[in-house]
């Protein structure tokens, strides 16, 4: 008899319906049951924040969540946030400022940001730096990160104020 249990979440604005172990973790459900390849594998212990996602509005490091904790629930990863053709103004800026080397750090570090800019749209220096500490990029001296989220903030209030 299996002891799988049905799940049901929407990753990135689509419904996903079916059978999980209760201890399959959602990282391992995003990448290899749904295709979603953004978020990472790194460490598996949440201390890199290569596997952060963002669950009913709150950053989550997605490698120690079991897939039926995210039951019912909104799930957004870096493909839900920009794509190829439509990049988020994070995305543009952590290209034009060098935020990224290798990039596997990068969906992860997109992410968080993302959702530190919702809850800070104008942060300091030190508040990006406190904000994103539970990411980890292991070829950056973090520099350059914080320069594209700053640039990013700029950008993205000077299009709300254009739009008000």
């Amino acid at each position: 008899m299996s002891n799988k249990k049905h799940v049901k979440l929407n990753v990135n604005g689509k419904d996903e319906e079916f059978l999980a172990e209760p201890r399959e973790l959602l990282i391992y459900t995003l990448r290899e049951r749904l295709d979603i390849t953004g978020p990472h594998i790194g460490c598996e212990t949440s201390h890199c924040g290569a596997c952060t996602v963002t669950i009913d509005g709150k950053s989550v490091k997605s490698c120690t969540m079991y897939t039926v904790q995210a039951e019912g629930k909104d799930v957004t990863t870096i493909e839900g946030i920009g794509g190829p053709d439509d990049l988020h103004p994070l995305q543009t800026a952590f290209k034009e400022h060098h935020g990224l080397q290798c990039g596997y750090c990068t969906p992860g570090m997109i992410t968080r940001a993302t959702k530190l800019l919702e809850e800070n749209p104008t942060p300091t220096e030190e508040e990006i730096r406190f904000g994103m500490a539970g990411n980890i990029c292991r070829c950056t001296g973090y520099q350059n990160i914080v320069k594209s989220i700053q640039a990013a903030a700029t950008e993205m209030n000077a299009a709300k104020e254009a739009a008000e």
